[in-house]
Protein backbone atom coordinates (compact mmCIF):
# COMPACT_ATOMS: atom_id res chain seq x y z
CA UNK A 1 0.00 0.00 0.00
CA UNK A 2 1.30 3.48 -1.01
CA UNK A 3 1.02 7.09 1.01
CA UNK A 4 -1.74 8.95 -0.14
CA UNK A 5 -0.53 12.46 -0.96
CA UNK A 6 -2.03 15.39 0.94
CA UNK A 7 -3.00 17.42 -2.18
CA UNK A 8 -2.98 16.91 -5.78
CA UNK A 9 -4.89 18.69 -9.09
CA UNK A 10 -3.05 16.57 -11.77
CA UNK A 11 -5.77 14.24 -12.93
CA UNK A 12 -6.22 11.29 -15.28
CA UNK A 13 -9.87 11.14 -15.84
CA UNK A 14 -11.26 7.40 -17.13
CA UNK A 15 -14.99 7.31 -19.07
CA UNK A 16 -15.83 3.55 -20.28
CA UNK A 17 -18.83 3.28 -22.62
CA UNK A 18 -20.80 0.25 -20.76
CA UNK A 19 -23.42 -1.66 -22.83
CA UNK A 20 -21.95 -0.70 -26.23
CA UNK A 21 -23.90 3.08 -26.01
CA UNK A 22 -22.03 6.06 -27.33
CA UNK A 23 -22.55 8.65 -24.70
CA UNK A 24 -20.45 11.60 -25.36
CA UNK A 25 -21.98 14.27 -23.75
CA UNK A 26 -21.61 12.42 -20.44
CA UNK A 27 -18.04 11.85 -20.97
CA UNK A 28 -17.71 16.18 -21.66
CA UNK A 29 -20.10 16.51 -18.70
CA UNK A 30 -17.66 14.27 -16.82
CA UNK A 31 -14.91 17.13 -17.46
CA UNK A 32 -17.28 19.88 -15.96
CA UNK A 33 -17.56 17.83 -13.14
CA UNK A 34 -13.62 17.31 -12.86
CA UNK A 35 -13.08 20.90 -13.39
CA UNK A 36 -15.55 22.23 -10.82
CA UNK A 37 -13.79 19.96 -8.29
CA UNK A 38 -10.61 21.98 -9.20
CA UNK A 39 -9.12 19.31 -11.15
CA UNK A 40 -6.44 19.71 -13.66
CA UNK A 41 -7.44 17.25 -16.38
CA UNK A 42 -4.02 16.18 -17.74
CA UNK A 43 -5.37 13.02 -20.26
CA UNK A 44 -8.86 11.55 -20.58
CA UNK A 45 -8.76 7.80 -21.31
CA UNK A 46 -12.21 6.15 -22.57
CA UNK A 47 -12.72 2.96 -23.80
CA UNK A 48 -15.53 -0.05 -24.09
CA UNK A 49 -16.66 -3.04 -21.46
CA UNK A 50 -19.44 -4.97 -21.93
CA UNK A 51 -19.69 -4.73 -18.16
CA UNK A 52 -17.11 -3.69 -15.19
CA UNK A 53 -14.22 -6.67 -14.41
CA UNK A 54 -14.36 -7.32 -11.35
CA UNK A 55 -11.38 -6.50 -9.94
CA UNK A 56 -9.88 -3.59 -11.65
CA UNK A 57 -13.60 -2.34 -13.16
CA UNK A 58 -11.68 -1.42 -15.97
CA UNK A 59 -10.03 -4.83 -16.97
CA UNK A 60 -6.11 -5.23 -16.72
CA UNK A 61 -5.30 -4.36 -20.15
CA UNK A 62 -7.37 -0.75 -19.81
CA UNK A 63 -5.55 0.03 -16.26
CA UNK A 64 -2.10 -0.87 -18.06
CA UNK A 65 -2.82 2.20 -20.50
CA UNK A 66 -4.31 3.90 -16.74
CA UNK A 67 -1.10 3.52 -15.68
CA UNK A 68 0.80 4.58 -18.35
CA UNK A 69 -0.95 8.09 -18.13
CA UNK A 70 -0.36 8.41 -14.88
CA UNK A 71 3.47 8.00 -15.21
CA UNK A 72 3.31 9.96 -18.44
CA UNK A 73 1.57 13.61 -17.05
CA UNK A 74 2.86 12.94 -13.72
CA UNK A 75 -0.52 12.91 -12.51
CA UNK A 76 -1.36 12.31 -8.38
CA UNK A 77 -5.19 11.54 -8.90
CA UNK A 78 -7.14 9.22 -11.17
CA UNK A 79 -10.78 9.94 -11.82
CA UNK A 80 -13.53 7.52 -12.74
CA UNK A 81 -16.88 8.47 -13.82
CA UNK A 82 -18.57 5.75 -12.56
CA UNK A 83 -19.30 4.34 -9.24
CA UNK A 84 -16.20 1.72 -8.20
CA UNK A 85 -16.87 -0.73 -5.15
CA UNK A 86 -14.67 -0.18 -2.45
CA UNK A 87 -12.65 -3.23 -3.32
CA UNK A 88 -11.99 -1.98 -6.67
CA UNK A 89 -11.01 1.53 -5.19
CA UNK A 90 -8.36 -0.13 -3.03
CA UNK A 91 -7.22 -2.44 -6.02
CA UNK A 92 -7.02 0.32 -8.73
CA UNK A 93 -4.64 2.63 -5.80
CA UNK A 94 -2.35 -0.41 -5.12
CA UNK A 95 -2.23 -1.22 -9.14
CA UNK A 96 -2.17 2.91 -9.92
CA UNK A 97 0.38 3.97 -6.77
CA UNK A 98 -2.01 6.71 -6.92
CA UNK A 99 -5.41 8.15 -5.25
CA UNK A 100 -8.28 6.90 -7.43
CA UNK A 101 -11.93 8.72 -6.93
CA UNK A 102 -14.97 7.89 -8.10
CA UNK A 103 -18.20 9.70 -9.74
CA UNK A 104 -19.84 9.60 -6.44
CA UNK A 105 -16.50 10.75 -4.19
CA UNK A 106 -16.03 13.80 -6.89
CA UNK A 107 -19.56 14.97 -6.28
CA UNK A 108 -19.28 14.50 -2.85
CA UNK A 109 -16.22 17.03 -3.15
CA UNK A 110 -17.79 19.65 -5.32
CA UNK A 111 -20.66 19.81 -2.87
CA UNK A 112 -18.44 20.29 0.42
CA UNK A 113 -17.17 23.12 -1.46
CA UNK A 114 -19.92 24.93 -1.94
CA UNK A 115 -21.47 24.04 0.88
CA UNK A 116 -22.10 27.39 2.56
CA UNK A 117 -25.30 27.04 5.72
CA UNK A 118 -25.30 25.25 8.57
CA UNK A 119 -27.52 22.98 7.50
CA UNK A 120 -25.62 22.49 4.22
CA UNK A 121 -22.43 21.47 5.78
CA UNK A 122 -24.08 18.93 7.83
CA UNK A 123 -25.46 17.38 4.66
CA UNK A 124 -22.63 16.98 3.08
CA UNK A 125 -20.81 15.65 5.93
CA UNK A 126 -23.69 13.02 6.49
CA UNK A 127 -23.05 12.17 3.24
CA UNK A 128 -19.48 12.21 3.04
CA UNK A 129 -19.42 9.68 6.26
CA UNK A 130 -21.69 7.31 4.98
CA UNK A 131 -19.93 7.07 1.93
CA UNK A 132 -16.48 6.74 3.66
CA UNK A 133 -18.13 4.36 6.44
CA UNK A 134 -17.32 1.58 3.15
CA UNK A 135 -14.03 2.64 2.16
CA UNK A 136 -12.11 2.29 5.88
CA UNK A 137 -10.72 -1.56 5.71
CA UNK A 138 -6.83 -1.07 4.91
CA UNK A 139 -6.73 2.56 5.32
CA UNK A 140 -4.70 2.08 8.62
CA UNK A 141 -1.83 -0.08 6.98
CA UNK A 142 0.53 0.76 9.56
CA UNK A 143 -0.96 -1.30 12.18
CA UNK A 144 -0.44 -4.77 12.86
CA UNK A 145 -2.72 -7.26 12.33
CA UNK A 146 -3.41 -10.88 13.55
CA UNK A 147 -1.34 -13.54 12.00
CA UNK A 148 0.01 -16.71 12.89
CA UNK A 149 2.98 -17.87 14.87
CA UNK A 150 4.74 -17.19 17.68
CA UNK A 151 5.32 -13.71 18.36
CA UNK A 152 3.11 -12.37 15.87
CA UNK A 153 -0.06 -11.88 17.12
CA UNK A 154 -0.85 -8.59 17.56
CA UNK A 155 -3.46 -6.53 18.68
CA UNK A 156 -5.11 -6.28 15.16
CA UNK A 157 -7.28 -3.45 13.23
CA UNK A 158 -8.18 -2.15 16.72
CA UNK A 159 -8.20 1.61 14.98
CA UNK A 160 -10.23 0.63 12.18
CA UNK A 161 -13.36 -0.61 14.65
CA UNK A 162 -12.36 2.64 16.86
CA UNK A 163 -13.21 4.25 13.38
CA UNK A 164 -16.27 2.93 12.76
CA UNK A 165 -17.43 3.67 16.18
CA UNK A 166 -16.26 7.68 15.75
CA UNK A 167 -18.34 7.39 12.43
CA UNK A 168 -21.10 6.28 13.65
CA UNK A 169 -21.56 8.18 16.82
CA UNK A 170 -20.97 11.11 14.65
CA UNK A 171 -23.70 10.28 11.91
CA UNK A 172 -26.14 10.26 14.57
CA UNK A 173 -25.18 13.50 15.98
CA UNK A 174 -25.66 14.76 12.19
CA UNK A 175 -28.76 13.57 12.06
CA UNK A 176 -30.01 14.67 15.50
CA UNK A 177 -29.09 18.37 14.06
CA UNK A 178 -30.47 18.03 10.73
CA UNK A 179 -33.62 16.58 12.14
CA UNK A 180 -33.58 19.65 14.61
CA UNK A 181 -33.57 21.65 10.90
CA UNK A 182 -36.35 19.43 9.41
CA UNK A 183 -38.84 20.73 12.26
CA UNK A 184 -37.72 24.32 11.87
CA UNK A 185 -38.26 23.80 8.61
CA UNK A 186 -41.57 22.19 9.11
CA UNK A 187 -42.48 25.32 11.12
CA UNK A 188 -42.39 27.64 8.11
CA UNK A 189 -44.28 24.82 5.89
CA UNK A 190 -47.11 24.99 8.53
CA UNK A 191 -47.28 29.11 8.87
CA UNK A 192 -47.36 29.36 4.91
CA UNK A 193 -50.34 26.72 4.76
CA UNK A 194 -51.85 29.02 7.39
CA UNK A 195 -51.42 32.05 5.57
CA UNK A 196 -52.61 30.16 2.31
CA UNK A 197 -49.16 31.08 1.00
CA UNK A 198 -48.45 28.62 -2.26
CA UNK A 199 -44.65 27.31 -3.07
CA UNK A 200 -43.29 27.48 -6.03
CA UNK A 201 -40.13 25.14 -6.46
CA UNK A 202 -37.48 25.81 -8.98
CA UNK A 203 -35.98 22.51 -10.61
CA UNK A 204 -33.92 21.23 -12.90
CA UNK A 205 -30.22 19.66 -14.31
CA UNK A 206 -27.27 21.44 -12.88
CA UNK A 207 -26.23 24.99 -14.51
CA UNK A 208 -29.26 25.32 -16.18
CA UNK A 209 -29.82 29.05 -15.08
CA UNK A 210 -32.02 27.79 -11.98
CA UNK A 211 -30.71 30.49 -9.89
CA UNK A 212 -29.99 33.32 -12.46
CA UNK A 213 -33.56 32.85 -12.93
CA UNK A 214 -34.85 33.06 -8.91
CA UNK A 215 -32.42 36.24 -8.53
CA UNK A 216 -34.67 37.95 -11.64
CA UNK A 217 -37.97 36.91 -10.28
CA UNK A 218 -36.95 37.81 -6.81
CA UNK A 219 -34.68 40.80 -7.13
CA UNK A 220 -32.20 38.33 -4.74
CA UNK A 221 -28.84 37.95 -4.45
CA UNK A 222 -28.19 34.30 -4.99
CA UNK A 223 -24.71 33.26 -6.03
CA UNK A 224 -24.89 31.92 -9.88
CA UNK A 225 -22.20 30.81 -11.99
CA UNK A 226 -21.68 28.91 -15.38
CA UNK A 227 -20.29 26.01 -13.74
CA UNK A 228 -21.84 22.67 -11.79
CA UNK A 229 -23.58 23.01 -8.66
CA UNK A 230 -22.70 26.95 -8.75
CA UNK A 231 -25.29 26.22 -5.60
CA UNK A 232 -26.05 24.09 -3.09
CA UNK A 233 -28.44 25.65 -0.50
CA UNK A 234 -32.48 26.14 -0.47
CA UNK A 235 -33.24 29.70 -0.25
CA UNK A 236 -36.53 30.87 -0.21
CA UNK A 237 -37.86 34.63 -1.38
CA UNK A 238 -42.01 35.97 -1.59
CA UNK A 239 -42.98 36.85 -5.03
CA UNK A 240 -45.51 38.92 -6.48
CA UNK A 241 -47.84 38.17 -9.24
CA UNK A 242 -50.08 40.48 -11.44
CA UNK A 243 -53.73 39.93 -11.02
CA UNK A 244 -52.86 37.18 -7.81
CA UNK A 245 -51.89 36.42 -4.80
CA UNK A 246 -48.16 36.46 -3.39
CA UNK A 247 -46.25 33.08 -3.66
CA UNK A 248 -43.35 31.74 -1.75
CA UNK A 249 -40.29 30.86 -4.62
CA UNK A 250 -37.82 28.27 -3.48
CA UNK A 251 -34.66 27.91 -5.01
CA UNK A 252 -33.15 24.04 -4.89
CA UNK A 253 -30.30 22.30 -5.17
CA UNK A 254 -29.42 21.27 -9.00
CA UNK A 255 -30.29 17.35 -10.78
CA UNK A 256 -27.43 15.27 -12.23
CA UNK A 257 -27.41 12.36 -13.80
CA UNK A 258 -26.33 9.16 -11.44
CA UNK A 259 -27.22 11.80 -8.60
CA UNK A 260 -25.49 9.62 -5.16
CA UNK A 261 -27.73 7.66 -2.92
CA UNK A 262 -25.81 9.14 -0.06
CA UNK A 263 -26.89 13.11 -1.48
CA UNK A 264 -30.43 12.05 -2.59
CA UNK A 265 -30.71 10.76 1.34
CA UNK A 266 -28.70 13.57 3.28
CA UNK A 267 -30.41 16.60 0.99
CA UNK A 268 -33.91 14.78 2.06
CA UNK A 269 -35.10 17.48 4.57
CA UNK A 270 -34.23 20.35 1.75
CA UNK A 271 -35.94 18.26 -0.93
CA UNK A 272 -39.14 18.49 0.99
CA UNK A 273 -39.94 22.06 -0.16
CA UNK A 274 -39.97 20.26 -3.88
CA UNK A 275 -42.53 17.07 -2.42
CA UNK A 276 -44.51 19.54 -1.00
CA UNK A 277 -44.53 22.80 -3.48
CA UNK A 278 -47.69 23.59 -4.82
CA UNK A 279 -46.06 24.09 -8.40
CA UNK A 280 -42.67 22.99 -10.18
CA UNK A 281 -40.75 24.99 -12.32
CA UNK A 282 -38.92 22.68 -14.39
CA UNK A 283 -35.72 25.50 -15.49
CA UNK A 284 -34.55 23.50 -18.87
CA UNK A 285 -31.64 24.74 -20.92
CA UNK A 286 -33.12 25.42 -24.50
CA UNK A 287 -29.59 25.56 -25.87
CA UNK A 288 -28.47 21.62 -24.77
CA UNK A 289 -27.57 19.82 -27.46
CA UNK A 290 -29.65 16.77 -26.43
CA UNK A 291 -31.82 18.49 -23.32
CA UNK A 292 -34.95 15.54 -23.95
CA UNK A 293 -32.59 12.72 -22.36
CA UNK A 294 -31.56 15.76 -19.64
CA UNK A 295 -35.22 16.22 -19.18
CA UNK A 296 -35.82 12.62 -18.62
CA UNK A 297 -32.82 12.70 -16.03
CA UNK A 298 -35.08 15.21 -13.91
CA UNK A 299 -37.77 13.44 -14.19
CA UNK A 300 -36.10 10.23 -12.82
CA UNK A 301 -34.60 12.03 -9.82
CA UNK A 302 -37.97 13.80 -9.13
CA UNK A 303 -39.81 10.50 -8.89
CA UNK A 304 -36.60 8.92 -7.30
CA UNK A 305 -37.56 11.69 -3.48
CA UNK A 306 -41.34 11.42 -4.34
CA UNK A 307 -42.35 14.25 -5.94
CA UNK A 308 -43.61 12.95 -9.35
CA UNK A 309 -47.27 14.26 -8.61
CA UNK A 310 -46.37 17.85 -7.97
CA UNK A 311 -47.92 20.00 -11.28
CA UNK A 312 -45.20 20.53 -13.67
CA UNK A 313 -44.24 24.10 -15.51
CA UNK A 314 -41.83 23.66 -18.15
CA UNK A 315 -39.18 26.80 -18.52
CA UNK A 316 -37.06 26.53 -21.31
CA UNK A 317 -33.87 29.18 -20.22
CA UNK A 318 -31.06 30.80 -22.15
CA UNK A 319 -32.85 31.31 -25.88
CA UNK A 320 -30.51 34.36 -26.46
CA UNK A 321 -28.49 31.00 -26.83
CA UNK A 322 -30.58 28.68 -28.93
CA UNK A 323 -32.09 31.59 -31.30
CA UNK A 324 -35.45 30.62 -29.93
CA UNK A 325 -38.29 33.48 -29.73
CA UNK A 326 -39.91 34.13 -26.14
CA UNK A 327 -43.12 32.65 -26.08
CA UNK A 328 -45.58 30.45 -24.18
CA UNK A 329 -47.17 26.73 -25.41
CA UNK A 330 -50.24 25.68 -24.50
CA UNK A 331 -51.90 21.88 -24.07
CA UNK A 332 -55.08 20.61 -25.75
CA UNK A 333 -56.76 21.96 -22.99
CA UNK A 334 -55.68 25.38 -23.27
CA UNK A 335 -53.04 25.30 -20.15
CA UNK A 336 -49.79 26.97 -20.16
CA UNK A 337 -47.35 23.85 -20.17
CA UNK A 338 -43.88 25.40 -21.14
CA UNK A 339 -42.19 29.11 -21.44
CA UNK A 340 -39.62 29.90 -23.50
CA UNK A 341 -37.49 32.91 -21.86
CA UNK A 342 -33.66 34.18 -21.19
CA UNK A 343 -33.16 34.59 -17.71
CA UNK A 344 -29.78 36.33 -18.03
CA UNK A 345 -31.28 38.47 -20.76
CA UNK A 346 -34.49 39.03 -18.82
CA UNK A 347 -36.70 38.05 -22.37
CA UNK A 348 -39.72 36.75 -21.86
CA UNK A 349 -40.06 37.17 -17.44
CA UNK A 350 -43.29 38.82 -17.84
CA UNK A 351 -44.76 35.42 -19.89
CA UNK A 352 -43.36 33.55 -16.89
CA UNK A 353 -44.87 35.59 -14.19
CA UNK A 354 -48.28 36.15 -16.07
CA UNK A 355 -48.23 31.87 -16.56
CA UNK A 356 -47.32 31.23 -13.05
CA UNK A 357 -50.75 33.61 -11.70
CA UNK A 358 -52.40 31.62 -14.43
CA UNK A 359 -51.46 28.05 -13.45
CA UNK A 360 -51.91 29.26 -9.64
CA UNK A 361 -55.16 30.82 -10.09
CA UNK A 362 -57.05 27.52 -11.38
CA UNK A 363 -57.15 26.57 -7.80
CA UNK A 364 -58.19 29.82 -6.14
CA UNK A 365 -61.62 31.25 -5.51
CA UNK A 366 -62.66 34.89 -5.42
CA UNK A 367 -65.89 35.82 -3.83
CA UNK A 368 -68.54 37.27 -1.17
CA UNK A 369 -69.78 36.59 1.85
CA UNK A 370 -72.68 37.90 4.11
CA UNK A 371 -72.00 36.30 7.77
CA UNK A 372 -74.17 36.77 10.29
CA UNK A 373 -72.86 37.46 13.64
CA UNK A 374 -73.36 33.82 14.91
CA UNK A 375 -70.44 32.94 12.52
CA UNK A 376 -67.91 34.47 14.57
CA UNK A 377 -65.91 31.64 14.34
CA UNK A 378 -65.80 31.14 10.40
CA UNK A 379 -65.17 34.62 10.45
CA UNK A 380 -62.38 34.25 12.68
CA UNK A 381 -61.35 31.80 10.72
CA UNK A 382 -60.89 33.43 7.24
CA UNK A 383 -58.45 36.01 8.77
CA UNK A 384 -56.56 33.42 10.13
CA UNK A 385 -56.29 31.62 6.62
CA UNK A 386 -55.23 35.60 5.47
CA UNK A 387 -58.37 34.79 2.49
CA UNK A 388 -60.27 38.51 3.71
CA UNK A 389 -59.60 41.36 1.24
CA UNK A 390 -61.96 43.14 2.38
CA UNK A 391 -64.62 43.78 4.93
CA UNK A 392 -68.17 45.83 5.59
CA UNK A 393 -70.26 45.86 8.73
CA UNK A 394 -74.08 46.49 8.53
CA UNK A 395 -76.47 48.09 10.41
CA UNK A 396 -77.65 44.53 11.19
CA UNK A 397 -74.25 43.59 12.30
CA UNK A 398 -73.39 41.12 9.68
CA UNK A 399 -70.48 40.98 7.99
CA UNK A 400 -70.06 41.80 4.15
CA UNK A 401 -66.65 40.23 3.64
CA UNK A 402 -64.49 39.86 0.05
CA UNK A 403 -62.37 36.51 0.36
CA UNK A 404 -59.86 35.25 -2.24
CA UNK A 405 -58.44 31.29 -1.30
CA UNK A 406 -57.96 28.09 -2.51
CA UNK A 407 -60.86 25.52 -2.84
CA UNK A 408 -59.42 23.56 -0.90
CA UNK A 409 -59.54 25.98 1.67
CA UNK A 410 -63.10 26.69 1.06
CA UNK A 411 -64.12 23.09 1.09
CA UNK A 412 -62.21 22.51 4.67
CA UNK A 413 -64.57 26.25 5.81
CA UNK A 414 -67.76 23.90 4.78
CA UNK A 415 -66.90 20.97 6.58
CA UNK A 416 -65.35 22.33 9.74
CA UNK A 417 -66.98 25.97 10.44
CA UNK A 418 -70.27 25.04 8.44
CA UNK A 419 -70.05 27.51 5.71
CA UNK A 420 -73.56 27.58 4.35
CA UNK A 421 -74.54 28.10 0.99
CA UNK A 422 -77.38 31.21 2.27
CA UNK A 423 -74.46 32.70 3.52
CA UNK A 424 -72.43 32.82 -0.33
CA UNK A 425 -73.50 36.18 -2.36
CA UNK A 426 -71.25 35.38 -5.30
CA UNK A 427 -67.86 33.29 -6.37
CA UNK A 428 -68.30 29.82 -4.32
CA UNK A 429 -69.56 26.78 -5.26
CA UNK A 430 -70.39 25.09 -2.33
CA UNK A 431 -70.32 20.91 -2.12
CA UNK A 432 -73.25 19.32 -1.45
CA UNK A 433 -73.48 17.90 1.87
Amino acid sequence: MFERPRGGERAVLVHLLLNGFEDEQDCNEFRELAMSAGAACVALVTGRRRAPDPRLFAGAGKADEIREAVRQNEADLVIFDHALSPGQERNLETFLQCRVLDRTGLILDIFAQRARSFEGKLQVELAQLRHLSTRLVRGWTHLERQRGGIGLRGPGETQLETDRRLLADRIRQIRFRLERVDRQREQGRRARRKADLPTVSVVGYTNAGKSTLFNTLTQADVYAANQLFATLDPTLRRLELPGAEPVVLADTVGFISDLPHELVAAFRATLRETCEASLLLHVIDASHPDRNAVIAQVESVLEEIGAAAVPRLQVFNKIDLSGEPPRLERDAGGQVRAVWLSALAETGIDGLTAALAERLCEDTVHGWLRLPPAAARLRARLFGLGAVVAEQNDSAGEWLIEVRTSRGNVDLLQRRYGLRAEWVRSGFELSPV
